[in-house]
């Protein structure tokens, strides 16, 4: 079984809802980017864009939906590192409503990408090291 090390709490708002009373599929899209961002503190991206202007860019995103959520309630969203290659990494969440069911999971491809010379580059040994300390894969 995968372990997700980061998870994230949000309130469902009630002007997330849809016509037919539950969440819009555009609010799940905005749920995954708080955790993709919670993520990147997690693993000290947004420091290292402030430092360096070297952050990650999405390449693609995808979302499987379970079933729906309503208001009011919570999610709990939790993330993982599906993968690290040379340049690119993925993440995989999951959504789950406040009875503890998954209601969608989301991947996103990330790109390491030097704003300054705008170009794409290796993802750093540092980053790639918190990712594995995070995951318990190696000492941090």
């Amino acid at each position: 079984m995968a372990i997700f090390p980061i998870a994230l709490e949000l309130r469902i708002d009630w002007s997330e809802l849809d016509l037919f009373g539950h969440v819009n599929n555009v609010a799940f899209m905005k749920y995954i980017q708080a955790s993709r961002v919670n993520f990147w503190e997690h693993i000290g991206l947004t420091e290292l864009y402030q430092n360096s202007q070297v952050a990650a860019i999405l390449a693609s995103t995808s979302c499987q939906f379970k079933q729906p959520l309503f208001y009011p309630g919570n999610i709990i969203i939790n993330a993982r590192t599906e993968f690290i290659k040379n340049t690119s990494f993925g993440i995989h969440h999951q959504l789950f409503n406040d009875k503890g069911e998954i209601a969608a999971e989301a991947r996103d491809v990330l790109v390491m990408f030097d704003f300054k010379n705008h170009e794409k580059i290796a993802v750093p040994d540092k980053i790639r090291k918190k990712i594995e300390a995070l995951e318990g894969k190696s000492p941090a």
